[in-house]
């Protein structure tokens, strides 16, 4: 038997971009955006330091479709979900990779437009599991270079 193991991400943060929605050849929804999150410190010497970080969120099936219909660029969300790089080759054979959050659970956290919900700020659950395809068919036309690699 294996040993276990946990992969989980929860983030509090404000989207850097209106989310995509797209489909797969097989008709999977499939959802991206980005969330960013600040941290703050003191410094040694007393000053205050802070540090943003941005990290990439996908969606899958009918989340997706939440995704899509409900964020815009701004507001304030909650995601649970797991960690997961791939790695593809682009025309010229030049080997990218990208990690990214894919979600399993989503809350708007702020307020705006929370009369449009009936009073109430959603919180959506996936009704279906991520599906398990590849998504080696979705295109991207974010370009990394190795230099962006940390390792």
């Amino acid at each position: 038997m294996s040993a276990r193991s946990l992969n989980l991400v929860q983030l509090i943060g404000n989207l850097t971009r209106d989310p995509e929605l797209r489909y797969t050849p097989k008709g999977a929804a499939v959802c991206d955006f980005g969330v960013a999150t600040n941290r703050s410190w003191v410094t040694a010497e007393g000053g205050a330091q802070e540090e943003s970080e941005f990290h990439n969120v996908v969606a899958w099936g009918k989340l997706a479709e939440l995704c899509s219909q409900l964020l815009r660029k701004g507001r304030k969300v909650y995601i649970q979900g797991r960690l997961r790089t791939r790695s593809w080759e682009d025309a010229s054979g030049q080997k990218h990779w990208k990690t990214e959050i894919v979600a399993d659970e989503m809350i708007i956290l702020d307020s705006k437009r929370v009369e449009d919900y009936g009073g109430e700020t959603p919180s959506v659950k996936p009704s279906e599991p991520s599906p398990s395809e590849e998504i080696g068919d979705i295109t991207t036309s974010e370009d990394i270079t190795s230099d962006q690699v940390p390792f």
